[in-house]
């Protein structure tokens, strides 16, 4: 969804690589049935996500440096021709989530979670799944809008603290879901806890603009999203754990 971020400063301008993993300050345990991570990015293939709706990915996404890359081209509606959003094979429940991501100037994406993949009924992923705000702090086009900065739970809630860095740099993310409650933390800081699920979640839902979409933010497991708005973004250092 469009945005807009805060601009706090920040000096990480490397990719996602095995090497950056302590410099950005994100951890890069093995992964495996032992350390509990499951890796959905190897740095090296789309394998295990697909564009929404379709069997494998548009070609607009690639591997670029170790980073799930997003090129945008000819424009298909307010997404990339041959793009669409990007959605893991696999569903999650409760979970753990980290990864980084990094944007271009003036553009925005989004992270969502508990995406249903019915095309029949849910034209788009953020018809079912709330969404963390990834956008670029200075000049997004709906610049400072309540709810729509970086970090946010896009248009449900503002972030505490605005922590993202600018276009360019790499940020982190964590999303936890657990035990119907929802936490989001964005380099390092911890900008939004919520219980879902709630009377006040569907409160905050029915005052939002998801409040005529009747799947929305109801579902206790799904895909996770990597939005196309059509514009350049990269997501790196993918891994979740099942809680």
């Amino acid at each position: 969804m469009a945005g807009a971020c805060s601009n706090p400063s920040g000096t990480d301008t490397k990719s996602p690589s095995a090497s950056s993993a302590a410099d950005s300050g994100m951890s890069n345990p093995a992964t495996g049935p032992d350390s509990g991570w499951i890796s959905l990015s190897d740095g090296k293939s789309l394998d295990g996500w697909h564009t929404y709706g379709k069997k494998q990915a548009g070609t607009a996404w690639n591997i670029d440096s170790g980073a799930i890359h997003l090129k945008p081209g000819a424009k298909n509606g307010y997404q990339t021709a041959g793009g669409g959003d990007l959605v893991s094979d696999s569903t999650f429940g409760n979970f753990d989530l980290q990864l980084e991501w990094k944007i271009q100037r003036k553009a925005n994406s989004g992270i969502m979670v508990f995406v249903q993949e019915d095309t029949a009924r849910y034209r788009e992923t953020w018809s079912t799944g709330p969404e963390m705000q990834v956008c670029d702090p200075d000049s997004n086009e709906d610049a400072h809008s309540f709810k729509h900065e970086a970090g946010d739970l896009y248009d449900l809630i503002a972030s505490t603290i605005m922590s993202a860095r600018p276009a360019g740099e790499w940020n982190q993310v964590e999303i936890i879901s657990n035990h119907d409650s929802l936490n989001l933390y964005l380099n390092g800081t911890h900008i939004i806890s919520t219980p879902i699920w709630d009377p006040q979640w569907r409160k905050l839902i029915a005052g939002s603009k998801f409040k005529t979409m009747p799947g929305f933010g109801t579902f206790h497991s799904g895909h996770i999203a990597l939005q196309d708005h059509g514009e350049e973004v990269w997501y790196g250092h993918i891994r979740v754990k099942k809680l």
